[in-house]
């Protein structure tokens, strides 16, 4: 029987982020028809829960890639995007000072999601909400505050209309995954509708990489990673695995919701960085996203962030509506076999028949294809109703041996020595008294041997320095 194992992963705790020294207050922003945005407070010991079938899953088809093409992905497309992992020490779960939380940021500044594929034209932006818009939207529950302006309906157009089939595979993809989150955000009282922050950072898709290299399906920098417990090395990206970074979104929103008393201030820090959104508030005396919205303390990006969230829920709550489909799509199980040694997935499909591409799809934290190296235990995930198989076989499967990893050339600027002999040819910065010195004569010597009668010498000509 296949049990979906994350209770591990949430053992762990981690401690709320350090308190602003100035005064949040909770969002007065007016909401469509539904709940309050306060969650209940922490679980004091989040629950355990199971999820069995003994259905084979059919997992949505991720695309391929290697260690090579990590190191050179871009996100010119979300279907495609491939993700460098930078080496990183041993994970730790424990919380650095705020300063240090300060600065977990992306390169320039700014978390690069997929904004340019995600951001509506300005046309598109301005138009109006309808009557019709309004009463339907008014008739959905939500759990978080949604509003509906013009920003907002123009990211419903911009993922209706501008990349639809884009949109709908997104939706495909997590219709997968939302089991295994909606059972994971759970257990942290978190508002279920939070799940749709994926559809914005990537599609849930676990190989979506940006150029700030934040990757998998929470969109994770390493260095956020590494505070919130997953491990990012050369063999392992736990940011990529469906679960365990679904873990650490859960305890980072419920830490950003405790620092900023509201959930669109909690998703402008999960884009922005949580120090940007507090020096924004600081600086402006501001007291919800809408106002900081209105400055130019945050980026764009940050502003079009929340709206862009609020327009993906819209969607996936009224899906008929828009003429998305819903499609049946079996939930993302699977079961888990200890390997004690490197075996690469295609000695293990040889040897159980499991497809190498399934085994790929259910453990895409695997850079290289095969279990690490230097791990006693390593838990491999494999379909439901097979683990008793593999664990039979996996005798059979030849140990794995990596090829040498490249180690990192450290170029080591070397000044130039003088040329030996009778002669030497200038340089540029070169001075007579510099020469002078690195060939242990005087300067009076080296100007007489070259018939010189003032301190100006050019580049590239060449000196006597001994007759």
């Amino acid at each position: 029987m296949g049990t979906l194992m994350h209770a591990r992963f949430l053992g762990t705790g981690v401690r709320a982020l350090p308190v602003l020294s100035f005064c949040l207050v909770s969002l007065s922003w007016p909401t469509l028809t539904g709940a309050e945005s306060t969650p209940p407070p922490h679980a004091d010991a989040p629950a355990t829960a199971e999820m069995t079938s003994n259905d084979v899953p059919s997992p949505i088809q991720e695309p391929e890639y290697s260690l090579d093409e990590d190191d050179h992905a871009t996100t010119a497309e979300l279907e495609a995007a491939e993700p460098p992992a930078p080496v990183a020490s041993e994970p730790s779960t424990e919380v650095p000072p705020a300063e240090a939380l300060l600065q977990l940021k992306p390169l320039n500044g700014t978390t690069a999601r997929f904004t340019d594929l995600l951001t509506p034209p300005a046309e598109v932006v301005q138009e109006e909400a309808s009557a019709q818009d309004q009463e339907s939207d008014e008739a959905t529950a939500y759990n978080v505050p949604i509003v509906l302006d013009p920003s907002v309906q123009g990211h419903i157009r911009f993922f209706n209309v501008s990349i639809r089939n884009r949109f709908e595979q997104w939706l495909i993809r997590l219709s997968h995954y939302r089991p295994l989150v909606d059972s994971i955000f759970s257990e942290f009282q978190l508002p279920s509708d939070l799940i749709y922050l994926s559809l914005v950072e990537s599609g849930f898709n676990p190989h979506a990489y940006s150029r700030a290299r934040a990757a998998g399906p929470w969109q994770f920098m390493k260095g956020t990673a590494k505070v919130y417990g997953l491990r990012v090395d050369s063999y392992v990206d736990e940011r990529r695995d469906p679960v365990k970074s679904t873990v650490a979104a859960a305890r980072y929103l419920r830490d950003l919701y405790d620092l900023f008393g509201t959930w669109p201030l909690a998703m402008a820090a999960y884009n922005a960085g949580e120090g940007k959104v507090m020096r924004a508030l600081h600086t402006a005396q501001a007291e919800s996203f809408s106002d900081i919205a209105k400055t130019r303390l945050i980026r764009r990006e940050t502003k079009e962030y929340v709206p862009r969230f609020m327009a993906a829920t819209i969607i996936a709550k009224n899906p008929d509506r828009y003429g998305f489909p819903q499609n049946d799509v079996r939930p993302h199980q699977f079961e888990e076999v200890v390997v004690k040694r490197p075996i690469h997935f295609k000695a293990i499909a040889n040897v159980t028949g499991i497809s190498y591409q399934e085994l790929k799809v259910l453990n895409p934290e695997l850079r290289r294809d095969a279990t690490p190296p230097d791990d006693a235990e390593y838990h491999l995930k494999v379909p439901v109703g097979t683990r008793e198989k593999v664990e039979q076989l996996l005798d059979r499967a030849p140990t794995h041996k990596f090829a040498p990893l490249p180690v990192p050339v450290r170029v080591r600027h070397v000044k130039p020595e003088p040329e030996s002999g009778h002669w030497y040819r200038v340089r540029v910065g070169d001075s007579l008294e510099r020469i002078a010195k690195r060939f242990n004569i005087s300067v009076k010597t080296l100007k007489s041997n070259n018939n010189l009668t003032g301190p100006t010498i050019k580049a590239g000509s060449r000196l006597v320095i001994a007759n």
